[in-house]
């Protein structure tokens, strides 16, 4: 299986643990919160919102991925989603590394 594929599939493992925040309006809020560890855009976002999203996760310093589009998130997560913040410090972790 391809790396690629692996994260993603990892991504769903995070939704079914109930550790990812999906939705534009959900994120935002949560990452002012100070709850997301990781900020994932789909790259084919809005600009307007990628640069909203991108200048609050700076502020906060959060690591942001922007590698795959809205329709290989929407699929790994079961949900039509372009942004996604992981909200638990061992996933983000994880993800980061498998990413890097």
């Amino acid at each position: 299986m391809q790396n690629k594929q692996k994260i993603l599939n990892f991504l769903g493992l995070i939704q079914k643990a109930g550790k990812l925040i999906s939705g534009t309006d959900f994120v935002l809020q949560a990452l002012k919160d100070h709850k997301i560890k990781v900020l994932i855009l789909a790259s084919d976002l809005a600009p307007a919102t990628r640069e909203d999203l991108v200048k609050l996760a700076e502020a906060v310093n959060v690591p942001v991925i922007e590698k795959y589009n809205a329709l290989e998130l929407s699929t790994a997560i079961g949900r039509s989603r372009k942004v996604l913040g992981v909200s638990d410090n061992g996933f983000s972790k994880a993800l980061l590394k498998k990413i890097n």
